[in-house]
């Protein structure tokens, strides 16, 4: 049944991928919410506070994801989050405190396609999707061997191998070209 499953989610989210544009009623969002921070977001040398930033821009507009990327140059300031499904860019000017955050969301597809990838998550899922990996592969081989111990079917199963791995070889080849 786990293997089911499995095959089921890669499988849904493999054709899911390959039309980006299929929501299910799910649609994107996106939304863009400005304002000023409260003060304490510099330091003393007027270097921005990064943490101090975030923790205020996570309560006041709920944001989500993990910090992916932040920076500072002479006149502004920006810090990223991500997760599965999900973006926000926050830009702040330095000179006036003043901030603008882009928020995107995918919808449960979206989630679903970053969770296929790896793309966003931590290293348990990670972890996951290699378990996932090993154990399909592990039934693919186990599928062909019987297919090889059964003396009736091993010559049509050699055949019906044989015509697949060169369907997908040409496939490759005409995908790469």
């Amino acid at each position: 049944m786990l293997a089911l499953l499995v095959v089921l989610f890669f499988g849904f989210t493999g054709v899911t991928l390959n039309h980006p544009g299929w929501t299910f009623g799910f649609p994107p969002s996106e939304e863009t919410v400005a304002g000023t921070l409260p003060a304490g977001w510099q330091s003393t040398d007027g270097s921005v506070e990064f943490l101090t930033v975030s923790e205020y821009l996570r309560s006041r507009h709920e944001i989500k994801g993990e910090v992916s990327d932040f920076g500072e140059t002479a006149s502004d300031a920006f810090l990223s989050y991500r997760g599965p499904g999900y973006s926000a860019d926050a830009f702040v000017d330095t000179s006036t405190g003043s901030y603008e955050v882009n928020i995107e969301e995918q919808g449960w597809i979206g989630v679903l396609n970053d969770l296929h990838k790896g793309r966003d998550t931590d290293s348990s899922w990670n972890w996951l999707i290699d378990v996932s990996g090993i154990f399909l592969v592990a039934i693919s081989v186990t599928g062909l061997a019987l297919q090889l111990l059964l003396s009736k079917r091993r010559r049509s199963a050699l055949v019906v191998a044989a015509v697949g791995a060169a369907l997908t070889m040409l496939l490759i080849a005409i995908a790469v070209s």
